[in-house]
């Protein structure tokens, strides 16, 4: 049964989507944004701090479908500059640090809202953490 994920701690969708639905142990989180959940706003600075924005609108969802980080199995990240990349990786490293999952990162010409990056991501609920030092 599909199941409608919403949180008030990421930024709503802009249109006829949901931020995230879940089907059985899987949540599939649609594009963040760097938005400010408060405001609505793109948040300022660098492309590390906007790539930190997405995933933590990425994270919230997740939270809110009962999931986390350790959870998501793919990722995939669409930038305007593939130039960027070096910065982009380094935010993201951070926030997978034990369990990396698959990513594809694609350049595009343009994003909503004239943001910079837009991140989506699939998980699959694993009923518990799995320490990487077992493998």
């Amino acid at each position: 049964m599909k199941e409608i994920i919403a949180t008030a701690d990421a930024p709503p969708a802009l249109g006829a989507y949901a931020q995230a639905v879940k089907v059985g142990d899987t949540v599939y989180v649609s594009g963040q944004l760097p938005l400010d959940p408060k405001t609505g706003q793109i948040v300022g600075g660098s492309i590390g701090a906007q790539t930190e924005r997405a995933l933590l609108n990425v994270q919230a969802i997740l939270e809110e479908a009962e999931a986390g980080l350790d959870d998501v199995v793919k990722v995939t990240i669409y930038v305007r500059d593939m130039e960027q990349f070096e910065d982009i990786n380094r935010t993201y490293a951070m926030f997978f640090r034990k369990l990396p999952p698959a990513r594809a990162m694609v350049e595009v010409s343009r994003l909503p809202k004239d943001a910079a990056i837009e991140i989506d991501a699939i998980a699959v609920l694993s009923g518990g953490y799995v320490d990487p030092e077992s493998y």
